[in-house]
This record gives structure tokens, C-alpha cells and sequence, in this order.
């Protein structure tokens, strides 16, 4: 049986695409929310959570924070981040025989970076004056949560393992502390960027569901099958 669809578990056949298109949607519509919040309400300065949060941050800073926070900086964003580490997920995913999930990943990474980009022009918020990097034009919402988020709803998805789920969790929480800490962006620029990248994730999810979960059946008889083989060749 060589159909992912075929092999996906009958629940993931019939995974209602309602549920799953409705939250998506609504978060990137949050983010969306929250940057005409900013713009409107505060006339694109700084909100009152946003201005006790980077105070707070100011406060704290230490040289002990800023080495984590400028690597995440490098990890998260530029070509390293955008173009290496997706290609790198990517490749490791067809290489492991999983071509619907890497065309998944694919599409949520550069609907997500699109989003990132449309907002920014949209809104055109100015970054924190007290900024430790240099960064682009547009301050909400935050590529690099959202580059975090995408990656982190993407891999627990296609690996559905808690260890995965806890791992992009903290990714996310810690590039969301990093971006903050260094300045780049607002507290609300970062909560907008997770909002995003999350949204997106689970939109596209929701048509490749019954793929993705036979893709992951196929790829655990291909290793059941391959143990089996190595224990019949050290047995005979």
C-alpha cells in the first residue's frame, strides 16, 4: 500500500476541515485584530503592556541574556533562519520519505513569511527606540515568532509526539523572550507573530490531514519491516 491517503488512520480520513480552518483563521484574524488595535487605538506607539513589558526588559538586561537572545537572533531570522533552517527540515523530510509533509512545510513556512511581510506593510509600526540589532521596516508582527510558531505547529503535526510539542513550545517561548529583549519588537509584535505562524500551520493542516497521518503509517511499516528483516537476517 503505497496511497498516504489509504493508509491514514480513518479518523484523520474524515477529520472534520471545519475545526481546524475556523481556528486558524480566527488566530491570523487575532493577529490581524491586534496589529489595527496598535494602529488605531494607540496611533502605532507603544501600548501600555508594551511599554511596562520593555521597561521591565530595559531594567534586566544583562550581558549574561544578550549572547542566547543575539544567537536566537541569527537562529530565527536572515538568510540562516528564512532560506537555511526550512531547507534543511525540508530536505531531511523527503530524504525520510515524507513528501506530503514537506510540501506542507514548505507552503505553511512561505504563506507565514508572505503573511509576516503583508502585515508589516499594512501597519508600519515603528520598532522600540532602545534596540540592540538592526532589523527591517515594520515592527508587527514579529517574523521570527512567526517563523517559531509555523515550525513548531508544522513538526508537532507532522511528528505528533510530546517531546516535539514541548520543544517548539519552548522555541517559541524563548525566541518570543529574545526578540523582546533585544529590542526588535513589542511584546504585542511578538504575541501577534505566534498568532500568525500558528494560524497558518493549522489552515494548511486541515486539506493535507489524511496524507500527512498516512505518510507517518507508511513510514512506521517501512521501519517495523526493516526490523524485521535485521532480526531474520541475525537469526539465520
Amino acid at each position: 500500500m503505497t496511497n498516504p491517503e489509504r493508509a491514514a488512520d480513518p479518523a484523520a480520513r474524515h477529520i472534520s476541515r471545519r475545526w481546524p480552518v475556523v481556528s486558524g483563521i480566527s488566530a491570523m484574524m487575532l493577529a490581524a485584530l491586534l496589529g489595527l488595535v496598535v494602529v488605531v487605538r494607540a496611533n502605532g506607539a507603544a501600548l501600555e503592556v508594551d511599554a511596562e513589558w520593555m521597561s521591565e526588559i530595559i531594567e534586566h538586561r544583562m550581558t549574561v541574556w544578550e549572547v542566547p537572545s543575539l544567537f536566537m537572533n541569527t537562529l530565527g531570522g536572515g538568510l540562516f533562519g528564512v532560506f537555511v533552517v526550512p531547507l534543511v527540515i525540508i530536505l531531511v523530510l523527503v530524504l525520510i520519505k515524507r513528501p506530503w509533509a514537506a510540501g506542507y512545510y514548505l507552503g505553511a513556512t512561505v504563506l507565514s513569511a508572505v503573511g509576516v511581510q503583508l502585515l508589516k506593510q499594512v501597519f508600519g509600526r515603528a520598532r522600540p527606540e532602545d534596540i540592540l540589532v538592526t532589523s527591517d521596516f515594520g515592527s508587527f508582527p514579529s517574523g521570527h515568532v512567526a517563523n517559531a510558531a509555523t515550525m513548531a505547529v508544522c513538526l508537532a503535526i507532522i511528528f505528533p509526539r510530546l517531546w516535539v510539542v514541548l520543544a517548539g513550545a519552548v522555541y517559541t517561548i524563548v525566541m518570543l523572550l529574545s526578540r523582546t529583549y533585544l529590542g526588535a519588537h513589542w511584546l504585542t509584535d511578538t504575541i501577534g507573530g505566534l498568532l500568525l505562524g500558528a494560524g497558518v500551520a493549522i489552515v494548511l493542516w486541515a486539506p493535507v490531514a489524511a496524507k500527512l497521518d498516512g505518510e507517518r503509517a507508511l513510514a512506521a511499516r517501512r521501519r517495523l519491516e526493516r526490523q524485521r528483516k535485521r532480526q531474520k537476517t541475525l537469526t539465520s
